[in-house]
């Protein structure tokens, strides 16, 4: 069970965007960084274990011949091995920064290429697999950043082509020293899956077909690719083969999260229709195969729910974030 904790007040509400909410915990300052988007800028805040707020920062979007600020579509802290970067995408580019948003180390902006002039330009999914940061583009095409142990050098080394529509969200996890282990997956507007084994040059190990549902979030754990539809179901598919293991009815409206507690393979499922799941994931040992149990669910009355994210490895708390909500829901375990 969970109990209700003390919320964090935001400058502004956040935007009904998918994956609205970043969080990153610092264990050894007894603090919690949380990142939300609000149209073309990026809150930033620090807050103590008992949601007190410590600090706020404001990021924006960099600026270009537009007449109007370009919006922020996602902010995501990346966890590499030597260092710690923030992200913000937009629609006008990419900008890295050191992780508490001081310093802009990075910024590539989008070619908007052969897009008709119609076609929104934006970049949006972003994930950390070894030293490279990957992001999605509206053109399908996934980005790959090769980040010096410190220092503003990023190199863009890689383009990977294999998704025919807007790229969504990106997710990654260790590969463990293993060979030939899929580590990455990307998904898009179709509901198409690329898995990816990452490296000097990254490979497409497999493909998982779309059903002509947008696939708004993913997760990988432990070689189980977890994704979030907008019909509000969630799909368990092995990563090395693309099978399914299952699906689930877990809600009602489109799912707008999803995030993985590593440690004990809890699944934070969050959608539209105000509620957030939790559910422990297991694999048999007899049949290999994923199990799923139910453990928790939490209504936010009259909120569409845009953001949800564990507040720690082993899932025993949970923020969540609304549109037009000036405020962070936290939640923790009794």
């Amino acid at each position: 069970m969970f109990r209700r904790e003390r919320s964090i007040p935001l400058r502004g509400s956040a935007a009904a965007l998918c994956n609205n909410l970043s969080v990153l915990q610092l264990p050894l300052r007894n603090l919690t960084h949380f990142g939300v988007v609000h149209g073309p800028s990026a809150h930033l805040l620090s807050a103590a274990p008992e949601g007190v707020p410590l600090a706020q920062r404001q990021l924006h979007a960099k600026e270009g011949a537009g007449v109007s600020p370009p919006l922020i579509t996602q902010v995501h802290w990346c966890v590499l091995p030597f260092r710690v970067l923030l992200v913000l995408t937009s629609h006008r580019g990419i900008q890295m920064y050191e992780s508490d948003g001081s310093v802009m180390v990075y910024w590539h902006a989008l070619d908007a290429g052969d897009a008709s002039p119609v076609q929104a330009v934006f970049a949006r999914g972003i994930a950390s697999s070894g030293h490279f940061i990957c992001v999605g583009t509206w053109s399908g095409r996934v980005l790959v950043f090769d980040i010096p142990a410190k220092g503003p050098n990023i190199v863009l080394s890689e383009e990977l082509a294999a998704h025919p529509t807007s790229v969504t969200d990106i997710a990654s996890e260790p590969a463990q020293g293993q060979d030939c282990v899929a580590d990455m997956v990307t998904a898009d507007d179709s509901g198409l899956l690329c898995i990816w084994q990452s490296g000097p040059e990254f490979k497409l190990s497999t493909q998982i077909p779309g059903f002509g549902i947008p696939c708004t979030s993913v997760q990988l754990w432990q070689g189980t690719i977890a994704a979030g539809y907008g019909n509000g179901q969630v799909r368990l598919y092995e990563a090395s083969t693309g099978n399914l293991h299952i699906q689930i009815n877990a809600h009602a409206r489109a799912i707008c999260a999803l995030d993985l507690a590593p440690e004990v393979g809890k699944l934070l499922t969050a959608a539209e229709d105000t509620f957030v799941h939790i559910w422990k994931l297991s694999r048999s040992p007899e049949s290999g195969y994923i199990e799923v149990e139910h453990c928790h669910g939490e209504c936010v009355p009259d909120t569409q729910v845009c953001g949800a994210r564990f507040c720690d490895p082993s899932g025993n708390s949970f923020a969540v974030t609304g549109y037009d909500l000036a405020e962070i829901l936290r939640f923790s375990s009794m």
